[in-house]
């Protein structure tokens, strides 16, 4: 694995917008896995529960992996082939909400993985001719329990359901201008304004942008990105991966705040099949997932056939 020279760690591709944050890769920070093997192929996320494990999900038989707050392999559970996750608390116990596209479903599941229900296609929308049709990317869950499922892989149309799984409505649908999607891939609830809104990475249409939960469009955030994935929000800021080969961070009001990882090979771009001898620490290929733990640092997840986390130290 390339290595970059010491003197330029402190500097991995946070380029001069409006930036106030600064982020330093940490090299081979996480655990191998027992027996020494890689963490093997993700096409998921990365969230982070109040203890400050991260649950990574993989597309191997090992499901998700669990690693300490400083790295440590800690177990494997869960099931294979989550696409995204998030954890929420809900009466004092954690909570895992998982799309599964290649399933078909979505799942809430306890920390250890066992499963509370499974969300199949809503027939009633009318959106799909059949199941096969519903793949959803993401999920969220909003303030009265009402989940949010991004079905980006099948219809483009985000799914609304009440806290007892009920279709209510679906809104978006495909299309390149304002207020259609072209993969709808990540969704969170962002709480940080004067009302709750969802924030979802339109990916293939580079952007990300603003639905309230009533299912209307609000606006556009950012643009001229490279393929948003994923959105995980803590605190005022938020992480954004995007596919080809960059991470960027928005701050409350929707600015650059820091872009990390930057990889300037459009061809190791969104490649899921770069060997390792091609990854140069520091900078990404295919971000997928991300996370900002307790102390503001970001955690990624690459879609990749070997699995790759980066950790970047955020800089006081």
């Amino acid at each position: 694995m390339k290595r970059l020279p010491l003197a330029l760690l402190s500097l991995v591709s946070v380029q001069a917008f409006a930036e106030t944050l600064k982020y330093e890769n940490v090299q081979n920070f996480f655990d191998k896995l027992p027996g020494g093997e890689p963490q093997g192929a993700c096409h998921g996320g990365v969230a982070i529960d109040k203890a400050g494990n991260h649950y990574v999900t993989t597309d191997t038989p090992r499901g998700i992996l669990v690693f300490s707050h400083d790295g440590k392999f800690q177990r494997a559970c869960g099931p294979s082939k989550i696409h995204s996750l998030e954890i929420r608390e809900e009466g004092g116990t954690e909570f895992i909400y998982g799309a599964r596209g290649r399933e078909h479903e979505v799942v809430k599941l306890r920390l250890d993985g066992t499963q509370e229900w499974a969300l199949k296609y809503p027939e009633e929308s009318g959106k799909c001719k059949d199941a096969s049709g519903f793949n959803p990317c993401a999920v969220t869950v909003g303030p009265d329990g009402s989940i949010f499922v991004a079905d980006g892989y099948g219809s483009n149309f985000i799914y609304k359901f009440d806290k007892d799984r009920k279709f209510v409505k679906a809104f978006g649908g495909p299309g390149e201008e304002e207020g259609k999607f072209k993969t709808c891939h990540g969704i969170a609830l962002d709480t940080r304004g004067e009302k709750p809104l969802l924030f979802v990475c339109n990916r293939n249409n580079n952007r990300v942008e603003y639905w309230d939960l009533d299912g209307n469009f609000v606006k556009v955030i950012q643009k001229d990105l490279r393929m948003p994935a994923a959105v995980q929000i803590r605190g005022e800021l938020a992480i954004v991966p995007e596919l080809q080969g960059r991470v960027t961070v928005l701050d409350k009001s929707g600015s650059i705040a820091a872009q990390v990882g930057d990889n300037t090979d459009a061809k190791q771009r969104a490649n899921f099949g770069l060997t390792q001898d091609k990854w140069t620490d520091g900078i990404t290929n295919s971000p997928h997932g991300g996370s900002i733990d307790k102390d503001g640092n970001l955690i990624v997840t690459e879609w990749s056939a070997f699995g790759r986390l980066h950790k970047f130290l955020k800089k006081n």
